[in-house]
């Protein structure tokens, strides 16, 4: 496929739906092979299958491979790694959108809930991170991409499991950009400018009461990942960026320099 990142491999975790979903094809359509990342390998309580979603790329002409992966699973996730690269040869971006979500107040959170929130969200960025940077590396450098949330500054709200979760991967990208700029490697965080209607995020019951206005079509996070994907150490780097105001930001930075 031709498009600005034809010629890129992209691992994309928690892409069997919602805005991976979302991200995982905008990338293909940008030229990228797709290692579409997820457990969902059968349909279950939410609809979407890492093979559904592989499947659409394609058949509309891309190149993607379903690949099951566990997040909270250092197994897992370094043999959905190595798959990838054995694939297509290696990996030049990685999109960590694996996420699950709990908005209740701290006093009445169950500490499983806590733990799995901390489990996938923090940890699973982590080791799906770490196991492609050697792969990235090699390549000679790419992009890496974590998804967060704009909540990580609702402190009026409360210091939900779900904010904290995402908070932590905010400061442990801003951090892990300083470490790969050496190896030319970006290095971002990006989070929806406004609320996108996951179907996780409906049947958790957080879409309810989101006016219309608030709410964000997730092919915005779309369009953000694929600018943010084609980045290097040279360009956008060590940012938390918001899907609505990425192209500004990216405008802004290429007339500065």
């Amino acid at each position: 496929m031709t498009g600005p990142l034809a010629g890129r491999v992209a691992f994309v975790a928690g892409a069997s739906r919602g805005i991976g979903r979302t991200v995982a094809v905008a990338l293909a359509e940008a030229g990228a092979a797709v290692a579409v990342a997820a457990r969902s390998e059968r349909e279950g309580r939410l609809p979407g299958t890492i093979h559904s979603v592989a499947g659409r790329i394609n058949e509309s002409g891309g190149r993607a491979l379903a690949v099951p992966c566990d997040v909270t699973s250092e197994e897992s996730v370094e043999a959905a790694v190595a798959a990838t690269a054995a694939e297509f040869g290696g990996i030049d971006i990685l999109i960590a959108n694996a996420g699950v979500l709990w908005l209740g107040p701290i006093e009445s959170t169950p500490l499983k809930r806590w733990q799995l929130c901390l489990d996938v969200n923090l940890t699973g960025v982590f080791l799906v991170t770490r196991a492609v940077i050697p792969h990235v590396k090699a390549r000679g450098g790419g992009s890496l991409v974590a998804v967060t949330t704009s909540g990580v500054g609702m402190t009026d709200r409360g210091a939900t499991a779900y904010w904290v979760s995402k908070a932590a991967v905010e400061r442990l990208y801003l951090g892990l950009a300083a470490e790969l700029r050496p190896d030319n490697i970006a290095v971002n965080c990006l989070a929806p400018s406004r609320v996108v209607l996951t179907e996780g995020w409906t049947a958790g019951g957080g879409g309810k009461e989101i006016p219309d206005e608030m709410v964000e079509p997730p092919e915005a996070m779309g369009r953000a990942a694929v600018l943010l994907a084609g980045q290097d150490a040279g360009g956008v780097t060590g940012t938390v960026q918001r899907s609505e105001a990425t192209h500004r930001e990216l405008r802004s930075r290429q007339l500065r320099s």
